[in-house]
């Protein structure tokens, strides 16, 4: 009761003004609806009601909305509503309304059938009689004689044609000259009928034989069985000023009924059961209508009935015979079937969801007493499922917070170096390109990590001589990057001294391996490419310690950087070679890191050298910066993927 009153308290708090007078004028207009009294004010008063009963029901349901909608109980079981229970009804709603649609239609298609197979015998028995006359005597006697085999006729189609009148002529009005043949429906004034005309064949004077049963009452009785009461409307054109309610449209012109005729002693058939629900059946059926001179030849008849879906449904099966009580035996049982399955479902999904709220309420409750502060509580569980681990979970979680914020501020710590290590690399790459004539150079470095293991470097060493380096170092971030800032080191205390442009690469790269060998573990070392540019001769001095060979591209074609010798940091006493060749106008030379050409496909293939000389050659006239750029984009296309398993780095110079 305490809660009711809470929550009844706590509404009435939110009530505004507008919500009090709505609340007293949907009050007084629901007394007014069990009083006599009405007209003027008392109208305009029940008129102000019914408007503040709807803003009272949009204000409720938004109110009831955001409470219902609070609790993960309320919210599964709307969902469940929507997901399941809402998607069955419409399927339901659809099949009904598809099965009403369906059964009107074949009522219609029987009564269409049943008319057409009419016609049809009219026309097969006016074609005997025809036939037939040629055997008659001619003269006097062929009058009786005519008289004689309608009367035949009639006796043998009297029950399937009520009314049947078969007469001979010489002209006939309903067929154009020099046709012999008619069968359908003609309407003449407000009368309809069913006429079939045949011409009798190897006479010298045309004579015409014509079968006609109207269209009345009785007839109608004897028509399509399985339906319930019919009526055939019959139409003509409307007199100016007729009401636009009462006209019917069809085939561009307007109609209106001339006259009903309902079928005599057609009653709709008993209900099978609860949902056994007559549908309604309308049509239409063209006739011929003779007009004057003229034959209107596509006038509607609107033909109006009703059925039992259970008698369409037994004409559907009719075919079934013995087979259908064990097929409706079938199918009841797989209904059977599909409750309980249903009923399962239902009872597994109410304990499932009781389970799953039940958890999240501990949950929540838990969580209040961490926002408090209370890292203590622990939250008990009964069932090992995925809940019962979420809860076990959480209360390792609480148990450990304290551990967990230690380890953000030690991990804060270690983020604050990485990037300090980050901006003291950035320092450690070439800031400013070289001023050497006819030298033009790019550079890209991308790392896999924060920090980068990969170097490059351009020094100037004269006006005309500049020094092109790079490298790469073992391992990846912080201690790769340590020991790249120790080869730079010891590479520029070697160039920045005077007359280094002169000196023999070769030496220059004993020096840097003996100062790895000596100030680094046994397993770290580095690959290194050193190349000394001079302007003035168009030479290029290079040695390549363990580096993927660069290479120069000329006019097309690729020649490979690759003397040398071993990688740095591994032997103390190696001695390198230094390669010298002379370099032609507009050569492009390209250095690069393993990460540009170890990138694989899907299929496991890897880029290659071959395809980055490939890539370099389409590209060899754009600027540095662009070639550059292509290379990189061409390695990561073919990878596919913009993650990295290793530093990227490629140099390019333009020597003119």
């Amino acid at each position: 009761m305490k809660p009711f009153l809470a929550t009844l308290k706590q509404l009435w708090s939110r009530l505004s003004w507008l919500d009090l007078t709505s609340i007293i004028f949907a009050a007084v207009g629901f007394l007014l609806e069990f009083t006599e009294l009405s007209g003027g004010l008392f109208s305009f008063v029940k008129y102000l009601a019914v408007l503040a009963g709807i803003y009272l029901l949009i204000r409720l349901v938004g109110w009831w909305r955001s409470k219902l909608l609070w609790s993960l109980r309320n919210r599964l079981i709307v969902a469940y509503l929507f997901i399941a229970f809402v998607p069955i009804l419409l399927i339901i709603i659809m099949v009904y309304l598809g099965a009403r649609i369906l059964y009107s239609q074949l009522g219609a298609y029987l009564l269409h059938e049943d008319v057409h197979n009419r016609i049809v015998t009219m026309a097969d028995t006016a074609e005997h009689i025809a036939i037939a006359h040629q055997s008659l005597p001619s003269g006097d006697l062929e009058e009786d004689a005519e008289q004689q085999l309608a009367a035949q006729s009639q006796a043998t189609h009297d029950r399937e044609l009520p009314g049947l009148s078969i007469t001979f002529s010489d002209e006939s009005s309903l067929l154009p000259a020099g046709e012999g043949l008619f069968s359908g429906l003609v309407q003449e004034g407000d009368s309809l009928s069913l006429v079939s005309i045949r011409s009798i064949p190897g006479r010298k004077e045309q004579r015409f034989v014509i079968l006609r049963v109207p269209v009345k009452s009785e007839f109608l009785a004897t028509i399509a069985p399985d339906l319930g009461a019919i009526h055939f409307n019959v139409m003509e054109r409307p007199a100016p000023g007729t009401p636009a309610g009462v006209l019917y449209s069809s085939g561009g012109q307007q109609y209106r009924v001339a006259n009903r005729i309902v079928a005599r002693n057609r009653l709709l058939q008993p209900a099978m059961f609860w949902l056994d629900s007559p549908v309604d059946i309308v049509s239409t059926l063209d006739v011929v209508s003779p007009q004057g001179g003229s034959i209107e030849m596509h006038r509607p008849v609107l033909a109006v009935a009703n059925a039992r879906p259970s008698r369409l449904t037994s004409r559907i099966f009719v075919s079934l015979g013995e087979l259908l009580d064990t097929y409706i035996l079938f199918f009841v049982i797989v209904g059977i079937v599909f409750l309980l399955i249903e009923a399962a479902a239902f009872a597994t999904g109410f304990v499932l969801t009781r389970r799953i709220t039940r958890a999240v309420s501990g949950l929540y409750g838990a969580t209040q007493y961490i926002k408090q502060g209370d890292f203590t509580h622990r939250i008990h569980t009964d069932h090992h499922d995925q809940l019962g681990e979420l809860a076990e979970s959480f209360n390792q979680m609480t148990g450990s917070i304290n551990t967990l914020i230690e380890e953000q501020n030690k991990r804060q710590r270690l983020e604050n170096e990485i990037s300090i290590a980050r901006e003291v690399q950035s320092q450690l790459f070439p800031s400013t390109l070289p001023s050497v004539p006819g030298v033009e150079i790019e550079a890209i470095c991308k790392a896999a990590r924060s920090v980068s293991g990969d170097y490059y470097d351009f020094i100037q060493l004269s006006p005309s001589h500049v020094a092109i380096a790079i490298a790469d170092i073992s391992g990846k971030g912080i201690s790769a990057a340590l020991l790249m800032a120790s080869l730079q080191a010891a590479l520029r205390s070697q160039l920045l001294a005077d007359g280094s442009e002169n000196l023999n690469t070769a030496e220059l790269v004993s020096r840097l391996n003996l100062h790895l060998v000596r100030n680094t573990g046994d397993d770290r070392f580095a690959t290194f490419f050193i190349a000394v540019y001079d302007s003035s001769r168009r030479t290029l001095r290079y040695t390549n310690a363990g580096h993927l060979p660069s290479f120069l591209i000329c006019d097309g074609a690729a020649r490979l950087l690759d003397k040398g010798g071993m990688v740095l940091g591994v032997v103390e006493d190696y001695v390198y070679e230094q390669g010298i060749l002379e370099v032609a106008p507009d050569s492009l030379l390209i250095g690069y890191s393993d990460g540009l050409v170890e990138p694989e496909n899907v299929y496991g293939e890897e880029f290659g050298i071959p395809r980055l000389k490939d890539a370099a050659i389409r590209v060899q006239g754009a600027a540095p910066l662009m070639v550059a750029e292509s290379l990189m984009a061409a390695a990561e296309e073919w990878a596919g993927t913009p993650e990295q398993a290793d530093d990227m780095t490629v140099l390019v110079a333009r020597l003119r």
